[in-house]
């Protein structure tokens, strides 16, 4: 990322954390596939999250990095639950360099903790039924990233790795390299190893999703 325009972020950041207090936290993340697990390059109000600069990438980032070629839309106004149960509403906001290309993710993440356990105070007092509330998204750390896409690979599939045949573990890889797993360091050696199969034939079926993309 250009060094005027992070700094013209850092500035931005300062204000939005200042305008809005302590429970609103501001982080600057460098989309850069050679330092994922060093993305954060600005943070205010981290004690929100508990996250600081040189922190890993959050799925969020992964995500981005594999399919930048897109043009995704800004994500505004959804919900992040904290690894230590905050939940926050969040917006992030994709920055790009001359040629369109998305060199950083401007994030805002506001403690609505107490808001919302005030709102559902209300909500029984002057309900007499339950609505129904979707599961918010959760800030997921690098290390974890990997697990938590291996487990969503295996249900898509739905049976046990011992059960798959070729076409099935070609399925789950797929889904890994669409979801930005193998940006992950090392995530290879780990997934080839969880599938029972070689690296070699690993990246042959990470070939072969490839050309049926092109085909598309």
């Amino acid at each position: 990322m250009e060094s005027r325009k992070l700094e013209l972020l850092k500035q931005m950041a300062a204000g939005v954390a200042a305008q809005f207090g302590s429970k609103c936290e501001v982080v600057i993340h460098e989309v850069n596939s050679n330092r994922m697990d060093q993305s954060i390059v600005h943070i205010e109000n981290g004690h929100v999250s508990g996250r600081k600069v040189g922190d890993g990438a959050s799925r969020i980032v992964l995500e981005q990095l594999e399919n930048q070629e897109r043009q995704p839309q800004d994500h505004l106004c959804y919900l992040t639950r904290t690894p230590d149960g905050k939940i926050l509403k969040s917006s992030s906001l994709y920055i790009r360099n001359r040629k369109g290309v998305v060199t950083g993710i401007f994030s805002i993440n506001y403690d609505v903790t107490s808001i919302l356990m005030l709102q559902q105070n209300v909500n029984e007092m002057l309900s007499t039924r339950d609505d129904d509330e979707g599961e918010p998204e959760k800030i997921i750390n690098i290390n974890d990233v990997l697990n938590e896409l291996i487990e969503q690979s295996v249900a898509l599939v739905g049976k046990p790795v011992a059960l798959m045949n070729k076409d099935d573990k070609v399925r789950a890889i797929q889904f890994l390299n669409e979801s930005g797993a193998f940006l992950v360091t090392k995530s290879g050696d780990k997934v080839a190893k969880y599938f029972g199969i070689s690296k070699y034939t690993l990246y042959s079926y990470i070939d072969s999703t490839k050309q049926e993309d092109k085909k598309k």
